[in-house]
């Protein structure tokens, strides 16, 4: 399988840890190693032979320097001239490998998710690999937790991709629901998160494309310099909007497999160890009468006394003190400090 790892985004809601300097997928919060050489981990072990690191031209640097010489060894890494959404990306691939490897299987993957059981991984994608061999653009599907109001869902259909057990035929893509809507896509069994995972053959692609995106097929089929060359005159479209809603050819397979998008502070302390009272304690902090706190620490020793339900993020320069129920407006901190000039802290 060719790998396409899209690694150009900022991560503001993991603000200020994440900056354009070092945004989240090149910060280690899972041990020693950045979430974007996780990622590539991961889909080297599912056998993926090709690995292709979409980002940002100002990204190129900092990621070609972050990472060691045995993952330069492995991947390719581009710079979009502009972003223009994941249909473009996948194009990247799909201008570098066609017509030539029409039969190769080709998967899109974000550099900044977290999953904690590669086996489960592995055989997630194994499975929808083989669906994607029966001529499916198939994309994998969260079983959800809980009613979450921040992703989009997919429904699955009864119709099982023959000899594929547990693939599915996608009867519709959903937008992120209000919470009466998402609550009864968790009761119903038959709505899964949209984790922004596609699979399928580079020739089928490039016959959805030029079905359906004909102004970005016209410059995969001139070749991958050109579709370079051309790339800010793509529309700026996703792959589900511009594909996956319109396409009969789209299949879903079902992971449970530790997932998170690791969207926001308070998503990722549920992913880490805590102490007895549920604190997640990065770095040198102290804390005293303090339940259910997130705190990293960077430079400063934070202390906490009589608190609960905080985050609070020190880098040297800044300090966020945020309770965890706010911590997805933390991209309207970012906004406001955009407004106002304040580059050095973006």
């Amino acid at each position: 399988m060719i790998a396409v790892i899209l690694a150009g985004g900022k991560g503001v809601r993991l603000w200020p840890e994440s900056r354009e300097a070092r945004p989240k997928q090149l910060c280690n919060f899972f041990g020693d190693k950045s979430m974007l050489e996780h990622t590539i981990e991961r889909l080297v072990v599912t056998g993926s032979d090709k690995v292709m690191v979409v980002t940002n031209q100002a990204q190129v640097g900092m990621i070609r320097s972050s990472l060691g010489k045995d993952y330069l060894k492995r991947v390719e890494i581009v710079g979009e001239p502009r972003g223009r959404n994941t249909a473009p990306a996948l194009g990247l691939a799909l201008a570098r490998y066609w017509p030539e490897q029409s039969d190769e299987v080709v998967g899109i993957f974000p550099a900044d998710h977290y999953v904690t059981d590669q086996l489960a991984f592995t055989a997630v994608v194994s499975q929808a690999v083989a669906a994607a061999r029966e001529n499916y653009l198939v994309t994998i599907g969260i079983q959800p937790e809980y009613p979450e109001t921040g992703y989009g869902y997919i429904q699955k259909s009864d119709t099982v991709i023959a000899g594929i057990d547990g693939a599915f035929v996608v009867r519709a893509f959903k937008e992120k629901p209000d919470p009466k809507t998402a609550r009864s896509y968790l009761e119903s069994g038959g709505y899964l998160w949209n984790a922004g995972i596609f699979i399928g053959k580079v020739g089928l692609l490039v016959e959805e494309y030029s079905r359906y995106l004909p102004e970005i097929y016209q410059y995969i089929e001139s070749g991958y310099e050109k579709y370079l060359a051309n790339y800010e005159n793509l529309p700026e479209i996703s792959i589900d909007y511009g594909i996956a809603e319109k396409s009969s050819r789209v299949a879903v397979v079902e992971g449970d497999f530790g997932w998170s998008d690791v969207g926001s502070w308070k998503a990722l302390a549920e992913l880490l160890p805590g102490d007895e009272r549920g604190n997640v304690l990065l770095g040198d902090v102290v804390a005293m009468d303090a339940t259910g706190c997130m705190v990293r620490q960077s430079q400063k020793t934070v202390v906490l006394l009589g608190v609960e339900d905080l985050v609070v993020v020190e880098t040297g320069d800044t300090v966020l003190v945020c309770h965890q129920d706010h911590s997805q407006d933390i991209r309207k901190v970012v906004d406001y400090l955009q407004e106002q000039g304040r580059s050095e802290l973006l």
